[in-house]
C-alpha cells in the first residue's frame, strides 16, 4: 500500500482558477443539486451529496450558494440533467474520460466531439478507453493532519486499498463499493477531508513530451470550458515544469 503518486500530475485542475471560478461554481452547484435530487437532501444520509459539498468547500464556494443548490433540488423546478460519459484519445494517444451532466445529450456530444477534433484527438465509443482505468474512491487529507504511518494504519483498518503519502498530503484509495464506509471512518478520525470523490484512476500512465503535453492540457482545459463537463480524467504523465507553465 505504498508508492509514488503521479495522480496529481494527471488530474490537471479545471483551467486557470481566477478565470474559471464562476464557471466552476456553476458546475459544483449543478452536482450538488443533482446529488440532492437523486438521493436525500441530507449530506449525512447521502454520500454523493456529501462529496459534492466537500468539493464545493474546497473551492471556497460560499455556504449560501451550497444551501441554495440543495434547496433547488427540493423545489420541483429543477432541470432534468442526464449523467453520461464520453471517451476518446488526445494527442499522443492519451486516453481521456469526460464526465458530463447535460439537459441535451445530442448538443453535448457534438460539442465534446468537436473539442476532441480541434485538439488533434478523436472521440471513441464508450468502453474504448475506460478499461485502462479503475473506478475508485479517493479521500485526500493535508500532510499536517497526521503522519504517514497514522494515515496508513487508519486506512487499512477502514478497508482502504491503497495509501500514497507525500509532502503534498495523503491520498487514500478505496474500491467504489467500500468508498462511503472508508470515507466515513476516516472522517470520524481525522475530520473532514479536503477531497472525497469517485474518480477514474489510470492503471498505467503514458509519458509524453512537453509539446504533446501542452496539446493534451489544452484539450482538457477546452473540455472543462464546456458548462456540461463535470470532470476530465486522462492517463498521461508530463513534467512538473509544464504543469506550472500551463497553470500560470
Amino acid at each position: 500500500m505504498a508508492g509514488h503518486s503521479q495522480f496529481k500530475n494527471i488530474m490537471y485542475r479545471k483551467g486557470r482558477q481566477d478565470k474559471m471560478k464562476s464557471k466552476l461554481f456553476g458546475k459544483l452547484a449543478r452536482e450538488i443539486t443533482v446529488s440532492a435530487k437523486l438521493g436525500m437532501p441530507d449530506p449525512a444520509m447521502n454520500p454523493r451529496l456529501r462529496a459534492a459539498i466537500i468539493a464545493a468547500r474546497a473551492e471556497n464556494m460560499p455556504k449560501d450558494n451550497i444551501d441554495r443548490a440543495i434547496k433547488k433540488a427540493t423545489g420541483g423546478d429543477t432541470d432534468n440533467y442526464e449523467e453520461t460519459r464520453y471517451e476518446g484519445y488526445g494527442p499522443g494517444g492519451v486516453a481521456v474520460i469526460v464526465e458530463v451532466l447535460t439537459d441535451n445529450r445530442n448538443r453535448t456530444a457534438g460539442e465534446v466531439r468537436a473539442t476532441f477534433t480541434k485538439s488533434g484527438g478523436n472521440m471513441a465509443e464508450n468502453g474504448a478507453v475506460s478499461f485502462m482505468f479503475d473506478r475508485v474512491g479517493v479521500i485526500e487529507y493535508d500532510a499536517k493532519v497526521a503522519s504517514a504511518d497514522a494515515i496508513l494504519d487508519a486506512a487499512i483498518e477502514a478497508g482502504a486499498d491503497d495509501v500514497i503519502s507525500s509532502t503534498n498530503g495523503h491520498e487514500i484509495y478505496a474500491a467504489q463499493e467500500a468508498f462511503h464506509e472508508v470515507s466515513k471512518a476516516l472522517e470520524l478520525k481525522f475530520g473532514e477531508p479536503r477531497k472525497s470523490a469517485l474518480v477514474w484512476k489510470p492503471q498505467n500512465t503514458v509519458p509524453i513530451n512537453d509539446e504533446q503535453g501542452e496539446k493534451v492540457l489544452n484539450l482538457i482545459e477546452s473540455l472543462n470550458e464546456n458548462d456540461d463537463v463535470q470532470n476530465v480524467f486522462a492517463n498521461f504523465e508530463v513534467s512538473d515544469a509544464l504543469v506550472a507553465k500551463m497553470s500560470a
